[in-house]
């Protein structure tokens, strides 16, 4: 059995603005994990930008399983995150299929502030579900646990509320559920944490900076998915992901980076390899 781990992570790639598959390699690898990427489309830049050029890659998908099926190739995860049609949510099932004893991990990537991506609608959050309903790991974020579970997007939670969120979340098959960038009734912000097995629930404050940018989602759920591949536990996993995540959005805001060009983790990188943790972590 290898050492590194590998996961298959299945997300698009964008080639300008920080985000998906551009920001998840480099930051597994440093935490040494292998990324095999299965690109769901090439963009020439994120959707934020104007007049993007987009090659849907839907039929990829497949034809990489079963390329990867006949290597008798391994996963210990299966990582998922943006996703392009209804066809490509069935073949990510079909890759957890495939591999049972891979870790699977949604990121399910549908909306932020509120409101849903251009790029989805009603049916595509609803067929979501099936993929989140065969997850180990989920990291929505505010709006799209929101989605999940259809309930009005809050303008910040409660701890009971924040509790009874993750816990209606987990019944939909995650073992562990983690909700970035919370706003909780005492005025902080954090990211939100259960694990069913433990019964136990966790919280890690954000410091705020007054700056959004592309790819902090997916800095933070590679680096939640490194460090639980890596033996991590739930709350050291979030605090780990959270102060990387923390460090790369006030370098980025430190150097007046323009959001569209996304989150400027490169110098940071030394950091995460050290495995530092920085930030407390409580019971929520």
């Amino acid at each position: 059995m290898s050492i590194i781990k590998k996961v298959a992570a299945i997300n698009d790639i964008s080639g300008v603005g920080r985000c998906s598959l551009t920001v998840i390699i480099p930051t597994l690898s440093t935490m040494g994990v292998q990324v095999c990427p299965v690109p769901t489309a090439v963009l020439s830049a994120h959707t934020g930008y104007t007049d993007f050029v987009m090659s849907d890659l839907t039929e990829f998908i497949p034809s990489a399983l079963k390329h990867y099926e006949k290597l008798k190739m391994n996963f210990d995860c299966v990582y998922t995150g943006f996703l392009g049609s209804i066809e490509q949510i069935d073949y990510c099932l079909d890759f957890f299929n495939a591999f049972p004893d891979a870790l699977k991990v949604v990121d399910p990537v549908m909306g932020d502030d509120g409101k849903c991506y251009a790029t989805y609608n009603d049916t595509m959050c609803r067929e979501l579900k099936k993929l989140v309903s065969k997850a180990d790991v989920i990291t929505p974020n505010l709006t799209e646990a929101a989605i999940l579970l259809e309930e009005e997007y809050p303008s910040q939670l409660s701890s009971a509320m924040a509790k009874s969120w993750l816990a209606k979340l987990s019944i939909m098959g995650a073992k562990t559920v983690v909700i970035t960038s919370v706003p909780m009734i005492d005025k902080g912000i954090y990211n939100i944490g259960y694990d069913k097995e433990r019964n136990a629930y966790w919280k890690v404050k954000i410091s705020e900076v007054p700056f959004h940018c592309s790819g902090t989602g997916d800095m933070f759920a590679s680096v939640l998915v490194g460090g639980l591949l890596k033996g991590d536990s739930l709350p050291i996993a979030m605090n780990r992901a959270t102060s990387f995540t923390e460090l790369a959005v006030k370098t980025t805001y430190s150097y007046a980076s323009q959001p569209l060009d996304g989150v400027m983790f490169e110098p940071c990188l030394s950091w995460l390899s050290g495995y530092q943790v920085l930030r407390e972590f409580t019971n929520l």
